[in-house]
């Protein structure tokens, strides 16, 4: 955990999902349709107290300095605010003895693969058996949780029973088979203010965290071009789905069957803006009784690499400001018993010798950073699950440990053959070798119950971390601190590369079932 790093950093924040090219321009000069103003002209602003504090009145004196108040996270001395008087951000840091900064936008660069469904099965079949998850239909299809021994820690009776979990990302599909049971729709919400409903250019407010509703399903993410962004409606769903898609059939299991999942939706269509991420942290940690969510972890499968040093730009100045808003958001969690856990990039960056770049949010203060592994040609017979992801960033100083994310190679992507693997109880599964080395969980559907695919990257990674943080929380009936969640998760991880801290395991790959013992 990078807790004594140094604060004035610079950056821009995206969505380390599957596999994709690098972020290599500001959010701001991305595709126009990005754009995060909800009417034009009108900037959206982050005020930033000094000492974590801010005034009282903060409303009133935000609506004399000419904007609007969005929200109040005063918990960490910060609040968001639009408007557009172009005199805004000088008005309101005299009247507020603030910094005010832009709130940035945050995209989703194009990805390099397609996710691959699993498409029918046909009418869904589950035999109830004495081992957990031995009765899904793709248990045989899912390599992840056997690499971190997970089917070990369910038979001991460790399922991450108690354990909360928000996962901050996109929509979750809120009626999947094999997340309703485990879903907390009462505490799920969305810090998306609106998108637009399906077929119209009409906006929806707000937008509701689930990609059943109207506004997070396939058509509202489809440009005015007729191009649709990728990714943009089931990377939430299929994240949620390895942390805990129930053994109860007819589809996967996820590393922590019976934890709970808080879908707490801070980005659409791939995109967002700083202050919905930190508003959503700052909610997923804050206690039930309090009005918060109530988690014990946080999974934040996004990030992007940032200069780490400053520049003579307005806007390098403005992330130098959001990223140590976010960075306080990251510590008000762990003060209130929060783990929180972030991929660690998909940019194949050597963060110890890149000087000039580091990954946030995974690097931020107080943060569990995750690298990925996974096989090359496990359908060919290959069952090294521990393999260095190629597109999995990496360096000692940046990684706190590894978990499966997948497998790329692009000498297997160019090959043309076709593997079968078995379904249960009987049955097959064929698709294009490569793809069975990805990871396998829950996807958003146009049917209620869901469908199931897979994909590769550090954001599959993260959520196998945050199945066995619940493991380990559920075990100590959420008696326990962030410090000994991470205490435990390093002594029970398998030490693989060179003996102790590694560029690419971190202090190791996680094991479930020694994290439970």
């Amino acid at each position: 955990m990078h807790s004594s790093r140094s604060l004035v950093l610079l950056g821009a924040l995206g969505v380390a999902a599957c596999v994709e090219a690098p972020i290599t321009t500001p959010p701001g000069e991305l595709n126009g349709a990005l754009a995060m103003a909800s009417v034009q002209g009108t900037k959206s602003y982050v005020i930033i107290g000094k000492q974590e504090k801010l005034p009282e009145s903060l409303s009133d004196k935000i609506s004399a300095a000419g904007g609007t108040l969005t929200a109040d996270m005063s918990v960490i001395g910060v609040a968001s605010a639009s408007s557009s008087d172009p005199n805004f951000a000088t008005n309101a840091a005299s009247a507020l003895n603030a910094d005010i900064v832009e709130d940035l936008a945050v995209g989703l660069p194009n990805q390099q693969l397609i996710p691959a469904e699993v498409g029918d099965l046909g009418e869904p079949t589950f035999t109830q058996t004495a081992s957990v998850g031995a009765g899904e239909q793709l248990r045989l299809v899912q390599w992840a949780p056997d690499a971190v021994h997970a089917p070990g820690a369910w038979d001991l009776g460790f399922q991450g029973q108690g354990a909360r979990v928000a996962v901050i990302d996109g929509g979750i599909h809120s009626t999947h088979v094999d997340l309703v049971s485990n879903l907390d729709v009462a505490h799920s919400t969305s810090f998306y203010p609106s998108c637009i409903l399906p077929g119209t250019k009409t906006e929806a407010k707000p937008c509701p965290f689930n990609v059943d509703a109207a506004g997070d399903s396939v058509n509202s993410c489809i440009l005015d071009a007729g191009v649709a962004r990728p990714d943009a409606f089931w990377h939430g769903t299929h994240v949620a789905g390895i942390v805990a898609a129930a053994a109860q059939g007819p589809g996967a299991v996820g590393i922590a069957p019976k934890a709970t999942i808080i879908g707490v939706k801070a980005l659409h269509c791939g995109g967002g803006l700083f202050s919905y991420v930190i508003n959503a942290m700052i909610y997923a940690a804050t206690p039930i009784a309090a009005g918060g969510a109530g988690a014990h972890i946080i999974n934040m499968s996004l990030g992007a690499l940032i200069p780490r040093g400053p520049t003579a730009t307005d806007k390098a100045s403005a992330f130098a400001h959001l990223f140590v808003v976010l960075s306080r958001a990251a510590m008000y969690a762990r003060r209130n018993n929060v783990t929180v856990i972030a991929a660690a990039g998909n940019e194949s960056a050597d963060l110890d010798h890149t000087a000039d770049l580091m990954s946030v949010p995974a690097q931020s203060v107080d943060v569990i950073s995750v690298a990925a592994t996974g096989p090359l040609g496990w359908a060919l017979g290959a069952n090294d699950f521990d393999r260095p992801a190629s597109y999995t960033n990496f360096g000692q100083s940046a990684i706190n440990f590894a978990a499966p994310g997948g497998g790329i190679d692009l000498f297997l992507l160019r090959d043309t053959r076709l593997c079968a693997r078995p379904l249960q109880p009987s049955g097959a599964i064929v698709r294009p070798c490569f793809v069975f080395d990805w990871v396998l969980s829950t996807t958003r559907s146009t049917t209620a119950g869901g469908n199931w695919g897979w994909t590769v990257g550090t954001s599959m990674a993260a959520p196998v971390v945050s199945g066995v943080a619940a493991l380990i929380v559920g075990k100590y009936n959420g008696n326990i601190s962030p410090a000994g969640v991470e205490r435990i998760l390093r002594q029970s991880a398998d030490d693989l590369g060179k003996p102790g801290n590694d560029d690419f395991y971190g202090g190791g790959r996680v094991n479930a079932l020694k994290a439970v013992q």
